[in-house]
């Protein structure tokens, strides 16, 4: 009976350690803030393109939505329709690939027929089974994604600020929406912050 529970064992333990040799599937977010004044009245706000950027795509009206959310928390509320908002809101976003880093080497677990322990590669095996590697390496695929907001108050800029990011593309929060709210939500982290400084939020 022995031989049976030392097999359950190692192939317990082979499944946590690749659990764990997989790396990370979600990194933090690097924002800096850059302003005159705290920003300190609160008013209208509309969202607009960077100039030049041509016709809104979905994927920006996804971002600057993420944005005005963001804004309308802090404060700021929408315009009546036909009247002009007290701050205008310039969004852009840039999404680049990007390699992530590698996982963790692979380790070797020896399993086998007769009595004895499993262990790692260079120490005791058991008996003499076949072994096979958990984890894996290489590299694996990612986006790097910056959000940049600009906050106008009439012809002058008043605040300003950038959050970027490395994605798995494999993870489950990779898709648009979802990192578009993870970069605003950073973005405004207890906006207006503190001017010229970077923060990561994980």
């Amino acid at each position: 009976m022995r031989a049976p529970l030392v097999l359950l064992s190692a192939l317990a333990l082979s499944g946590a350690l690749s659990a764990c040799a997989t790396g990370p599937q979600r990194f933090p977010v690097q924002a800096t803030r850059f302003h005159y004044d705290a920003v300190a009245q609160r008013g209208t706000v509309t969202v607009e393109p960077l100039p030049g950027g041509g016709p809104a795509s979905i994927e920006y009206k996804t971002y600057a939505a993420a944005v005005e959310a963001e804004l309308l928390r802090v404060g700021f509320t929408s315009p009546r329709p036909g009247v002009k908002a007290d701050y205008i809101a310039t969004v852009g976003f840039t999404r680049a690939p990007r390699a992530l880093p590698p996982r963790q080497s692979p380790i070797q677990i020896g399993l086998g027929g007769g009595a004895g322990s499993g262990g790692w590669r260079g120490g005791s095996s058991v008996g003499g089974g076949v072994s096979f590697p958990v984890g894996g390496s290489g590299a694996r695929e990612g986006v790097v994604t910056e959000l940049s907001v600009r906050l106008r108050h009439g012809a002058d800029a008043v605040w300003e600020g950038q959050a970027q990011s490395l994605t798995d593309t494999t993870a489950p929060d990779a898709d648009t929406p979802s990192i578009a709210a993870r970069l605003a939500q950073a973005l405004f982290s207890g906006f207006p912050g503190d001017s010229g400084r970077t923060i990561e939020v994980k």
